[in-house]
């Protein structure tokens, strides 16, 4: 039996594997390229690919194209965190992290230059998606499937941007 059909046939989440992942793109996409198979804090660990991912990828490809690419991602990151989240069982299952890299990647990309920024960045993001005060606790509640997965972590990185831009314009 194929660890999908074993995840529709419990009613409790199945814990991915590698063999999972691979069956279908839509998990390679929403375990984050395998970080979500960490075997502790897989939030963290793609939270990290979206860091690399974009330190590396928009001095490429250049603001523009980054930034329709990485509205592009999300919108396939939907898709491929409600195939993932039916499959396991669980909507917003631990190990799908495409949440975190796209998120994160927003808030690299709109923190340029100094790698202590986007350190302190990456901190206040983890800090604000693992603790979900206020407006992302509320969304983490309220706001189910895929659309759910992907908003909190969304508002997570429109208040860490928030932080940093009050930051900067007071010192």
């Amino acid at each position: 039996m194929s660890d999908i059909t074993a995840a529709a046939l419990s009613s409790r989440p199945i814990k991915p594997t590698l063999r999972f992942m691979l069956s279908h793109p839509a998990h390679v996409i929403s375990l984050g390229l395998g970080t979500g198979l960490a075997p502790f804090a897989p939030g963290t660990f793609g939270t990290l690919l979206g860091l690399f991912a974009t330190r590396w990828l928009q001095p490429m490809v250049g603001d523009d194209v980054f930034f329709v690419g990485l509205a592009v991602a999300f919108v396939i990151s939907l898709w491929a965190a409600g195939v993932t989240g039916r499959a396991l069982g669980e909507s917003d299952h631990g190990a799908i992290v495409s949440d975190e890299v796209i998120a994160m990647a927003l808030i690299t990309a709109m923190l340029p230059g100094a790698m202590w920024k986007q350190a302190w960045a990456f901190l206040l993001f983890r800090l604000l998606d693992i603790r979900k005060p206020g407006p992302i606790g509320w969304a983490d509640r309220n706001v189910k499937g895929a659309f759910g997965v992907m908003l909190d972590d969304l508002i997570a990185a429109a208040l860490t941007l928030f932080v940093f831009a009050l930051w900067i314009r007071i010192f």
